[in-house]
């Protein structure tokens, strides 16, 4: 009887034993499932931040480049305008004082005479301003009396500050050669050829950018020298002195 008892007693503790470590290697397999499962979400969550932030950071740098760019485009181009702007006001001061009463001379007849030498030319008439009509209606009467005979027509405009007009009278065709037009030529002429001028200044700094810029990293790759301090000996005869002196 006593054995059989003690038999059940061992059972009951193998079996206790036994469902105890199965147990317990339940808790701790799903412990380890569940700590597996939170390290691949923080993993997931952290690449997920990294990436997050890196896309933001890709955005503002690209916002940053795009900023300074638009910055630079629009200084150029105010550069540009500016430019523009004092080249017109040159070329049209520089023109006004070229069409001068001595040009004018020369140039109305020889003008009008070509013109009149077409076949098809019609009556004309040539517009000045007042005081360069005023200055030269008597020499350009004497040198197109021929052509006035015929019915040209010399006549002043409020209009015109200085140069010339010429046109059949019917207004079917006309030239404008006054200092307004004429500088407007050469500023049509002159603003391409700033814009190609500063667009040519622009690439050079370009490429002078990258060029200073290694220049500047190998500077400050090159190795610093280290300064030493040299200590004089002193001589016996010094010695000696020294020694007496004491």
């Amino acid at each position: 009887m006593d054995v059989q008892l003690q038999e059940l007693i061992d059972k009951i503790k193998r079996d206790g034993v036994a469902t105890a470590e199965t147990e317990a290697q339940n808790i701790v397999s799903e412990a380890e499932k569940k700590a597996a499962s939170i390290i691949r979400d923080a993993e997931e969550k952290a690449d997920s931040i990294i990436k997050n932030a890196r896309a933001e950071t890709e955005r503002m740098e690209k916002a940053s480049e795009d900023a300074i760019t638009q910055a630079g485009r629009n200084l150029i181009i105010s550069f540009r305008d500016g430019i523009n702007r004092e080249l017109s006001a040159l070329v049209s001061s520089g023109t006004e004082s070229a069409l001068d009463k001595d040009v004018l001379k020369k140039l109305v007849p020889e003008t009008v005479k070509a013109w009149a030498a077409n076949a098809d030319a019609a009556d004309l008439t040539v517009l000045l301003s007042a005081k360069d009509l005023k200055a030269l209606e008597s020499s350009l009467k004497t040198a197109l009396r021929a052509q006035i005979s015929k019915g040209l027509e010399i006549k002043a405009d409020a209009s015109l500050a200085s140069g010339f007009r010429i046109g059949a009278k019917d207004g079917s065709a006309f030239y404008d050669f006054s200092a307004e037009e004429v500088a407007n030529l050469f500023s049509a002429y002159l603003n391409p050829k700033t814009t190609e001028l500063m667009k040519r200044a622009a690439a050079g700094l370009v490429d002078e950018a990258p060029a200073a810029s290694k220049a500047s990293e190998e500077k400050e790759s090159e190795p610093a020298v280290k300064k030493t301090t040299r200590r004089g000996r002193k001589t016996a005869g010094a010695d000696a002195e020294t020694k007496e002196t004491k």
